[in-house]
């Protein structure tokens, strides 16, 4: 089969002179001399000696003739009774932030959460997590976080709090109270808001999305008379056709979508078969990067494409000429597609015009998605905020008819279109109160603070879809003197006797049946139906004719125009404190810690940048100013291929204000003001947009470009028509390896070959599985205790994720196709690391692990040097506190406070300065499965051993176990299942590793010689 081209960036695609530069610079930077000046014109030149040559602490410590401090062991007196020392616990629960819903496990040890997985009992995630999920433990131990009641920004007590806010209700005189909420998904704590309201004439429950579905919600309510949303099943779809809905990313529910989505990409080696994915988008998402075709189209004409489209399948409609002839032609390829296979297919859009989400509820009644591929008799409750609800809030306020505002989980002085107005009219309640958790841009202009538990502090409920819940307990008792806002409405209310734990249990106590039923639910943590009820369409009703006539009015773009988008780890900004999810490098522009104006090379042109040329290499790039709608926003300029050429596309999420805490303050620009209202919803483009150079730079924090294979193959795929054909193809390459005799790993080596009779780990990885998505790298990092180094030690190459997730461009520059693959130590039988390290510090286990002892190591980074697949990371600072001496750390938006360090596993060392670190297929997760069978007397069973980032994925695209079972899953994919699509990445250079890959496969069609090149050899 010959080999595509693949290509990190377009400075590699070209191959310039500051890309070879870069890939014989591996290392990409010098010893840090000067922060003691010199090292022999230092104070301290003995020890920073010692320190630049990378000694351990412990011999650091002798050097400088340091004392190690006593510390003092203090046992328990009175141990609580569920916990133990060294083991952990675990509890179910909830994450159900702005709507998202996943139902999860909290591990705790010694009573601190400190990792949280998904709940394989809920049938609607069934397992999956996704980066932000995994990234909200850390969230708890927020150092920003509200610690006590306030009043005018001064410490109070609850009492106090209560008292006053109690007579500033009663002394309201009739007028209204408002509560302003994000999308709640419990049914006790709604019935709770009504009580609480009712006692107060006029009054109203406002819900504010920071990013709007509302133009879903009207169109189904005007097409099927349910202001609802319906249930996707995306696992019965053949032909999946996405209308800028990025459903792998920030859509709705993403660890939902992403399970069902893999269902359909993954193949069965003998009846291989597999979903077509169409998406059309303007901007490169991370669901357009998965999709088998996509098409790019300026976002003012979303509602012609969605027009084409309905008129391609039959619909009785004038849609306007497409003018590019390759979305037009794609619109018919989708077109035949829908139609043959009709009731097996479906069509998503992340329109919030509320004509364009009527016409794909058009399109999906067609082609006979409602009942199939959309159940509308289980809806979903993910999203419900209405625009226009909000927008009228703001009037009332300005015209001060809102006599008490109560704002809980949503910050509209940031995040809304015109935060400036709403807090003119904040001002204007005679009542205001924050439950929020933090002193965030809307809390800090309330008077009364009445901060809220986190979640993971918390009791209660949630109804994701209909008759599907699951519950929230407290995994810990709360840090600070915070207090549920449901005890605080009860309060309020004056049922202070009623506790929200008693009323949640009351709730649910009469429908289960009693105390044992209870129990019982609280440790499954989900209530389904017993039997799932069967899906059910709805009769469209939609006024057809009205939608395409709005559509054909409506203002058409410019020469330039504006999207704005969530990123997959930040999302709307309430995470942003997280510096987890600030240094996950996004899916497809490998950027951290910052929001900037992705563009394409074409527009970038302009600006006199060259093709690529330097531009991805170095830090600093040039700074635009936007110009929308008479604001302006200032960010660094990147080039992102796959973008349209008249589009540019921002990220919201960024741009707090330093109350937000260290991590999101003053990190990127507030993109939020560039958002319109439309008279009925937000919109989230605009078709008018300026640029101009400022001639100011700014560096970026860019991961992609700080590792180089230097041509070697390292991706091998397919099309699904040519697996078919011949599915020996893809694996056509490895006859040269025969050469070398029969048996490859035997005899293509000097070295001596070595057995593993017991136990042997292995791991397989399905590149048609991953979607790129990240939450394998968070759960990793919170697993394994992995430091966060900051953006200017990104900048440095100095990143220390275990996994990294490598994007590949390749084919057309402009519209080229992607994919991802997840890279980490490959625990090779022949490792390349062990041969070259002179105090044997990495050495290999029985059990085929490639083992790292740090406190043997001295930092001389021979490994990482020998290394091909650039996997181990040198610990240049000591983030996490672990040296000896106090100048020494390196602190990180507050990772090293003693709050914050609460979330470290104590099952992984914290390792110190000068050492290398790396993936260790979380062994002591390995250890933790065979201690536990040798308890039970038994061999250690197929599953019962995860690695932290097999446990994230959603897509499970990652298998892990014991080779030598030979009814392992991973033994059965090596040796049964998968044997075409498998291989080891440089495979030729015989380090015998301990990680396969399955071959990528697009269903598309094939185009002889397309985009392809000879496979290159390397010497």
């Amino acid at each position: 089969m010959e080999q595509k081209k693949y290509w990190k960036g377009l400075e590699e695609l070209h191959n310039t002179k500051a890309h070879q530069e870069n890939v014989k610079n591996e290392f990409g930077e010098e010893l840090p001399f000067d922060e003691s000046e010199s090292l022999l014109g230092a104070t301290t030149p003995r020890r920073d000696f010692l320190k630049y040559l990378g000694f351990t602490t412990a011999a650091a410590t002798i050097a400088a003739s340091c004392e190690i401090p006593v510390k003092k062991a203090i046992p328990y007196v009175n141990k609580p009774e569920e916990i133990t020392p060294g083991v952990p616990n675990y509890y179910a629960s909830t994450y159900a932030v702005d709507g998202e819903y996943v139902p999860v496990v909290v591990k705790t040890r010694e009573g601190r959460p400190i990792k949280i997985e998904g709940n394989t009992l809920s049938s609607v995630t069934r397992g999956a997590t996704t980066a932000k999920v995994q990234g909200s433990v850390l969230s708890l131990y927020d150092t920003a976080r509200l610690r006590y009641p306030t009043i005018n920004g001064t410490e109070t007590t609850w009492a106090e709090l209560d008292k006053q806010v109690t007579a500033a209700l009663g002394a309201l005189g009739g007028q209204p109270v408002v509560l302003l909420s994000s999308t709640i998904l419990s049914p006790s704590t709604k019935k709770l808001i009504g009580e609480f309201l009712a006692k107060y004439p006029n009054s109203r429950h406002v819900t504010y999305d920071a990013v709007s579905y509302s133009g879903m919600l009207l169109a189904n309510e005007a097409a099927y008379g349910k202001r609802t949303l319906p249930s996707y099943h995306f696992e019965n779809a053949k032909v999946i056709v996405s209308l800028a809905a990025d459903f792998l990313g920030n859509w709705l529910n993403p660890a939902e979508f992403n399970k069902a989505y893999a269902a359909t990409r993954k193949i069965n080696q003998e009846k291989p078969e597999m979903s077509k994915h169409f998406q059309f988008e303007s901007t490169m998402s991370l669901t357009g990067a998965n999709a088998d075709e996509r098409y790019t189209h300026k976002p003012s004409e979303t509602g012609a494409v969605a027009l084409a489209l309905f008129s391609a399948l039959g619909g009785s409609v004038s849609a306007p000429a497409i003018a590019d002839k390759r979305v037009a032609d794609g619109i018919k390829k989708a077109a035949q597609a829908l139609k043959a296979n009709h009731g097996k297919a479906l069509v998503v859009s992340g329109s919030n015009d509320v004509n364009v989400q009527l016409i794909v509820n058009a399109i999906n009644d067609i082609i006979g998605a409602n009942g199939t591929t959309i159940d509308w008799a289980t809806t979903s409750n993910y999203r419900q905020g209405i625009d226009s609800d909000m927008v009228q809030l703001v009037k009332d306020l300005n015209a001060g008819s809102v006599g008490a505002l109560l704002v809980y989980g949503v910050n509209p002085v940031y995040d809304y279109f015109d935060g400036k107005q709403f807090a003119e009219g904040l001002k204007k309640a005679k009542l205001t109160v924050t439950f929020n958790d933090r002193k965030d841009e809307t809390s800090e202009l309330c008077k009364y603070a009445a901060p809220d538990h986190h979640f993971l502090e918390s009791w209660g409920d949630a109804e994701g879809k209909t008759g599907y819940f699951s519950f929230t307990q407290p995994t810990i008792a709360p840090l600070f003197k915070t207090r549920a806002i449901q005890d605080t409405l009860l309060a309020w209310s004056g049922n202070a006797s009623t506790n929200w734990v008693n009323y949640l249990k009351n709730e649910w106590m009469g429908k289960l049946g009693g105390q044992e039923a209870w129990d019982k639910t609280l440790q499954d943590g989900v209530i389904e139906p017993a039997t799932a009820p069967a899906l059910a369409g709805a009769t469209f009703a939609g006024d057809i004719a009205y939608a395409a006539s709005k559509i054909n009015s409506a203002k058409k773009g410019g020469a330039l125009e504006l999207v704005l988008y969530e990123k997959v780890a930040i999302g709307n900004g309430k995470l942003a404190n997280n510096p987890w999810l600030q240094e996950m490098p996004d899916p497809i522009t490998r950027a951290t810690w910052d929001n900037y104006i992705c563009i394409s090379n074409t527009r970038a042109k302009q600006f006199g940048e060259e093709l690529g040329d330097d531009y991805e290499i170095h830090a600093g790039k040039k700074v635009l100013r936007v110009k929308v709608n008479g604001r302006q926003i200032e960010l660094p300029l990147l080039i992102v291929p796959g973008m349209h050429p008249d589009v540019i596309a921002i990220a919201v999420g960024y741009g707090r204000n330093m109350n937000a805490g260290k991590a999101a303050g003053g990190v990127g620009q507030n993109a939020y003001p560039l958002v319109s209202y439309n008279g009925q919803t937000f919109d989230y483009f605009a078709p008018d947009a300026a640029i101009e150079a400022t001639g100011a730079k700014y560096d970026l924090g860019l991961t992609q470009q700080h590792n180089s294979y230097e041509g070697r193959p390292i991706i091998k795929e397919t099309t699904l028509e040519e697996f078919i054909k011949n599915p020996k193809e893809v694996n056509e390459d490895r006859e040269e390896l025969e050469k070398y005799g029969k048996d490859y790993r035997a005899d293509g080596t000097l070295y001596p070959n070595y057995s593993y009779p017991g136990i042997k780990w292995g791991m397989s990885i399905d590149l048609n599985s991953c979607t790129g998505c990240g939450a394998c790298t968070i759960a990793c990092q919170a697993e394994n205790n992995v430091s966060v180094v900051g953006k200017e030690q990104v900048i440095k190459a100095h990143e220390m994720h275990w996994i990294r997730i490598d994007r590949y461009f390749s084919g057309d520059e402009n519209n080229p196709e992607v994919i991802f693959q997840p890279m980490l130590c490959q625990h090779c039988d022949n490792a390349p690391c062990e041969n070259v390290c002179p105090v044997a510090a990495t050495m290999h286990s029985s059990e085929g692990l490639n083992q790292m002892a740090y406190n043997r190591c001295i930092g001389t980074r021979y490994c990482a040097n020998n290394c091909p697949y650039k996997v181990r990371r040198f610990n240049w600072r000591d983030w996490n506190g672990a040296d000896s001496f106090d100048n020494n750390l390196y602190d990180v938006s507050d990772m090293n406070d003693n709050l914050t360090r609460m979330v470290l596993n104590p099952d992984v060392v914290v390792r110190s300065r000068g050492v290398m670190e790396k993936c260790s297929f979380c062994v002591q997760r390995l250890q933790d499965a065979k201690l536990a069978a040798k308890k039970a007397g038994r061999p250690m069973k197929d599953g019962e051993a995860k690695t932290a980032c097999q446990q994230a994925c959603p897509t499970d695209a990652i298998v892990f176990g014991n080779v030598n079972d030979k009814e392992s899953r991973v033994s059965k994919i090596r040796n049964e299942e998968q044997t075409e699509r498998l291989y080891y990445v440089l495979e030729e250079l015989h380090t015998l590793p301990s990680v396969n890959y399955l071959a990528k496969v697009r269903n598309k069609e094939v185009v002889e010689k397309e985009g392809r090149l000879k496979e290159e050899h390397h010497a």
